[in-house]
C-alpha cells in the first residue's frame, strides 16, 4: 500500500481529475450526453478553457456566486471547470453540425 509521501506528488492531479469528471457530469446533464469517459475528458479541457477565460479577464463571477462556491471545497473551480465543459460542448457541437 502506498504511503502518503509516495501519493502527496499526485494529489493535484487527482484533485483536477475529480474536478474534470465532476464538471463534465454537471455538463452532461445540463446539455446531454455524457458517459464516464466522455465526461472526464469534457472536464478536463473545459477546466483548462475556464481557467484560461478566467486568467485572461474574460470570465468573471459575480461576488454572490463566489459568497456561495466559497462554502463547497473546491466550489468556484468546479464552477469554472464546467462552464469551460459546456462552452466546449456547444463548440463541438456547433462544429459538428448539430
Amino acid at each position: 500500500m502506498p504511503t502518503m509521501e509516495q501519493i502527496q506528488p499526485y494529489t493535484p492531479i487527482i484533485i483536477m481529475a475529480l474536478n474534470g469528471l465532476i464538471a463534465g457530469w454537471i455538463a452532461g446533464l445540463l446539455l446531454g450526453g455524457g458517459g464516464l469517459i466522455r465526461n472526464l475528458i469534457v472536464g478536463l479541457i473545459g477546466a483548462f478553457v475556464g481557467g484560461s477565460l478566467v486568467r485572461f479577464g474574460w470570465l468573471k463571477l459575480p461576488e454572490s456566486v463566489l459568497a456561495f462556491t466559497s462554502k463547497v471545497p473546491y466550489g468556484e473551480q468546479i464552477l469554472i471547470s464546467t462552464i469551460g465543459a459546456l462552452i466546449v460542448v456547444i463548440v463541438a457541437r456547433v462544429l459538428a453540425g448539430r
